[in-house]
């Protein structure tokens, strides 16, 4: 698949755990970022939220496989990609690498909430896809 957005960080010491490989959780935090600062692109998360009358582009999954360890100074790049618009789901794909060297994968399902009488709700993705992609 071609890459829709993509970030390079150079990971910290505040990375890593006390044996000096990233602390899994950041690099949920890594995919988060990126899809974030692709959502920027486009006036940010709030901006389109707006657009759309939703209350939030949230998480309902998330995945990943940590294929090799990270250290402190290494630069990765985050790259991510729309795997499928589902009627109400979002899927997005993630690719951590150093060099050509597979860090990290993973995958995020998002959903656009909207409140309705029965509290919130995932509401339709066609507006958000149609926004994101003029």
């Amino acid at each position: 698949m071609t890459t829709t957005h993509s970030l390079t960080y150079t990971v910290t010491f505040g990375d890593c755990d006390p044996a000096g490989i990233v602390f899994y959780p950041n690099i949920y935090g890594w995919f988060d970022r990126t899809f974030h600062d692709w959502l920027a692109g486009f006036g940010g998360h709030q901006a389109i939220c707006t657009e759309l009358g939703a209350i939030g582009l949230g998480l309902m999954q998330a995945d990943a496989k940590f294929r090799r360890p990270m250290q402190p100074n290494d630069t990765v790049t985050i790259a991510m990609t729309v795997r499928d618009w589902g009627r109400k789901a979002l899927v997005l794909g993630y690719e951590v690498t150093m060099g050509e060297t597979v860090m990290a994968t993973g995958e995020e399902v998002r959903g656009m909430f909207k409140r309705t009488e029965q509290g919130l709700s995932a509401g339709e993705m066609a507006a958000l896809k149609a926004l994101l992609e003029r």
